[in-house]
Order: C-alpha cells, then structure tokens, then sequence
C-alpha cells in the first residue's frame, strides 16, 4: 500500500518535471527569430536557430519571420508633374531587422504590411509628382523606383524594418484618358498614312510623266530616223528606176505597165472605167506600146448648088 503511495508521488513528480521541461524549452527555425516576453516586457531578441531556454509559466515567446516579405499596395492615381494623372501599381519587398522595435511599434505583420502601405503611396505620390508622363513610363523608371526605396527605408527604419526593393508594375494612364490617348495616336498616324500616299501618288505621277515624255522622245526619235532612213530608201530606189530608165526607156516602160496591170486588175474584180482614148492598154493593141492614132475624119460632101 505504502509502496503504491510512493509510486504514484513519484510519477506525480515526473510528470510536473515533464511539464515544466516542455515549457522552458522552445525551437527557433531559421526562417524565424524570436522575441521572449517575460511578464510582458520584452527581452533581447533571438536571432539564431535551434533549441532555447525560457523561464516556464513566466516567459512567452513572439515568433517573428526572418525571411524577405512582400508587400502589395493597391493600384492608386498619382498626378505627374505635366497635370497628366497616372494608375500606379507598385510592389515593394522588405525584412524585419529590429524584431524589438517591430513588435513595440507594429506588432504584426499585418500591421506591417498596413504602414508601409501608406508609406509606400506616400513616397510614391511624392516621387512622382516632380516628374513629367514620359520620365515615369520610359526615360527614368529605374532611378524613381531608387528613390522611392530611399524614401520608404528611411521612413520604415523607426518601426524595425528594412526596405529591400520597390518596384514599379504598372504605370498608365486612367482608362477613359487611355482611350483618348488611343484615338489621337490612331488619328495621327492615319494623317501620316494619308500624307505617305499623297507623296507616294505625287511620286508615282513623277515618275510616270517622265516616262512617258521619254517615250515619246523615243518614239520621236524613232519616227524621225525611219522617216530618213525611208527617204534615203525612196531615194536610192528612184535612183535605181531612173538608171534602169536610162538603160532602156522602153523595157522600163514596158515593166512599169506589167505592174500597173498587175495591180489594177485583180482576180475578184476586172472592171474598169477609163476614157476611150486611153493610153493604160496600150501594149494590148500594140506590142510597143506606141500610141494608136486616131483614123482621119472623111472629108464632109458639099450639097449641090442650085
């Protein structure tokens, strides 16, 4: 009996030893660093991983994450220094560095994510506000989203946290200045399209009335030497006749007739209409082509005389 009495002090005991080892002991990953609070006043934190030591139903211990955290702020308008009003939509990537200072001032992560939000449009209002459309959208992006870095760490350092990046997604124009934007750029470049065609229709003109005044200098050209080149043509021929004419006046005569002959009458049509005392068949009634005379009148008889 006595025996069992003891027995069960003892377990009694080895039980409270397990429950008091459990409550002093606790783990630090190394995503996570560790702040113990003992009666709500808060010790230096712990930053290195692995296995601690705290005092048991006296100390709490706050986890807080030690990797790089995101931190997405709502897309909001922001007015360029040109008056032309911009959507923002930006990010930024931070990690606790003081996790003492971040727990007395805002305690959470989602408290965190919450001033920084605010941080971050501020800085980016500001930012922004000194510079025209074009130096946000192309000419100086990288060296706005570095001061806007600047701009947040600095204000980020009084809560423990350090700003790692800021980066700027999106930067464009609210929808319905989208939209005009849109149809002044597609009106101008149809007035470029517009004005390409009229020089390409005023060259294409150009060039094609040079070409055609070339053709018909060519053509000229070209008419003018077989015009001369026929004459010189015509002209040797004639001289040609005329020495064969020369030669012999009758056989050329008698040729030139053949020829006539050959090209009046053709074979769907032989009709005719010359004078009486045309000379065009005179080799048909003579063989040397001399002209037929006309017989003698007979003398009229004179009437008796009474």
């Amino acid at each position: 009996m006595r025996l069992n009495f003891l027995g069960g002090i003892v377990a009694v005991f080895l039980v409270a030893a397990l429950i008091v080892a459990y409550s002093s002991l606790f783990t630090v990953y190394q995503t996570q660093q560790a702040l113990v609070l003992r009666l709500g006043s808060p010790l230096p934190p712990i930053t290195e991983p692995g296995l601690h030591v705290k005092a048991p139903f006296i100390d709490s211990v706050v986890y807080i994450d030690k990797r790089i955290l995101d931190l997405e702020a709502p897309p909001q308008e922001v007015i360029a220094s040109d008056q032309k009003r911009l959507v923002v939509d930006a990010f930024a990537r931070y990690r606790i560095q003081d996790p003492l200072r971040f727990y007395q001032t805002l305690g959470s992560i989602a408290g965190a994510n919450s001033q920084l939000s605010i941080l971050l449009n501020s800085a980016l209002r500001r930012v922004l506000g000194e510079v025209t459309f074009s130096h946000v959208v192309r000419d100086q992006r990288a060296d706005l989203m570095a001061r806007i870095r600047e701009l947040v760490d600095h204000e980020a350092t009084s809560y423990g946290v350090q700003v790692v990046d800021v980066r700027i997604r999106r930067a464009d124009l609210p929808e319905q200045n989208s939209q005009a934007v849109y149809q002044r750029m597609q009106t101008e470049r149809q007035r470029e399209a517009a004005e390409f065609r009229a020089q390409g229709a005023q060259r294409a003109q150009e060039i094609r009335s040079r070409a055609d005044r070339e053709v018909t200098v060519l053509v000229a050209e070209a008419t003018s030497k077989s015009e001369q080149i026929r004459g010189e043509g015509d002209a040797t021929r004639n001289q040609i006749f005329a020495e064969a004419f020369n030669q012999d006046p009758d056989f050329f005569t008698f040729y030139r007739s053949m020829q006539a002959y050959e090209h009046s009458l053709k074979q769907s049509d032989t009709r005719l209409l010359l004078k009486p005392d045309s000379s065009f068949f005179r080799y048909f009634t003579d063989p040397s082509g001399k002209p037929r005379e006309n017989p003698a009148t007979p003398p009229t008889s004179q009437a008796p005389s009474r």
